[in-house]
């Protein structure tokens, strides 16, 4: 569909790479060690962010805030994850970077290689996972448990890619970039929203106060009986 909207000559935006001596010689280095199980492994490490599965959880996390109605974190979680992942696609066509290699008995993806899709999947989808659920943490060290963690798979993620031979270290480290960015873009710009649903008054149900009811009372109920 974005190749649709733009003109069929784009190769003339192509970018050079300019750090495509060292991205290469890392490319080769891995590419010469790549055995079926090693590879095997790389593509579960890539798994994580894959399109398949941050769709999956896109769309558990679209439930469940919209069976809560915080319309505000389905709104969030929606521009920031496919949203990014959809600019990223728009910017592999603009810069038009041929993937390191293309062809291989390991070779298995299509397209092109900056910046890595996996990579800022990945740092979309945990980044903001992340940035979900470190406020509702009290505890110091889960706060930094959960930060690290996003991190971890996002580094994983982007290695594995490397690795495999899908990108370029430049291709992983602007997607990592790209991610961050896009993610800071949208807390800044979602914070004015989030306050003043944050300051809208909490409606409690009615609940129906008794009665009181006069009562008369006479001289002879304040004696006591025998």
């Amino acid at each position: 569909m974005i190749n649709g909207l733009l003109p069929q000559n784009n190769e003339i935006l192509a970018i050079a790479n300019p750090l495509l001596g060292p991205d290469q010689g890392l490319a080769n280095w891995f590419h010469g060690r790549l055995t079926d199980h090693f590879v095997m492994f790389l593509r579960a490490l890539s798994e994580p962010g894959s399109a398949l599965w941050i769709g999956l959880v896109v769309f558990v996390g679209v439930v469940f805030f919209a069976w809560k109605k915080n319309w505000v974190s389905l709104a969030t979680l929606v521009i920031a994850v496919p949203g990014g992942m959809l600019l990223n696609e728009l910017i592999k066509i603009l810069v038009h970077r041929p993937r390191p290699f293309s062809t291989g008995p390991f070779v298995d993806w299509a397209g092109y290689s900056f910046a890595s899709g996996h990579t800022i999947g990945a740092t979309l989808l945990y980044g903001q996972i992340a940035l979900f659920l470190v406020p509702t943490i009290k505890a110091r060290h889960w706060r930094t448990l959960t930060k690290c963690s996003a991190v971890l798979v996002v580094l994983l993620v982007g290695f594995s890619r490397i690795a495999l031979g899908a990108h370029y270290l430049s291709d992983v480290l602007a997607a990592i970039l790209f991610g961050s960015a896009w993610l800071t873009l949208c807390v800044v710009a979602t914070k004015p929203v989030r306050r003043r649903a944050a300051a809208l008054p909490v409606l409690l149900p009615e609940v129906a106060t008794p009665a009181l009811v006069p009562v008369q009372i006479g001289a002879s109920d304040l004696i006591p009986r025998r």
